[in-house]
């Protein structure tokens, strides 16, 4: 319990890092090799849309450092697919791979 509790913690305070730095920008952050100015990106679009699942930006952390996704539930996996593919690699900069695994896995999911 402490430990989702402290990676809520983390995560929320990145989100409120990233809102509070896009107000207070006026041009777009540039960081070469993740943001390009010639594709912009509502960052703050992509995860609140994953923010609203209840649990879904934990399940998704979780699957990120385990590789296991049994624990994306069909309400996080509609979240996830609904996500314009855009947002990927603005969101998971480190780890290209995983989008399209979660997005294979949460197909399986979607379907049943």
């Amino acid at each position: 319990m402490g430990r989702k509790f402290i990676v809520s913690v983390i995560l929320a305070v990145i989100l409120c890092a990233v809102t509070q730095g896009e107000a207070q920008l006026q041009m777009p952050l540039t960081i070469p090799g993740f943001f390009t100015p010639d594709s912009p990106v509502n960052l703050i679009k992509c995860w609140l849309s994953l923010f609203s699942v209840e649990g879904c930006v934990l399940e998704i952390s979780k699957s990120i450092f385990s590789g296991k996704f049994e624990n994306v539930e069909a309400a996080c996996c509609k979240a996830f697919s609904t996500l314009d593919a855009n947002c990927w690699p603005h969101m998971f900069p480190l780890n290209p791979f995983f989008p399209p695994l979660l997005k294979d896995n949460c197909a399986g999911t979607l379907d049943l």
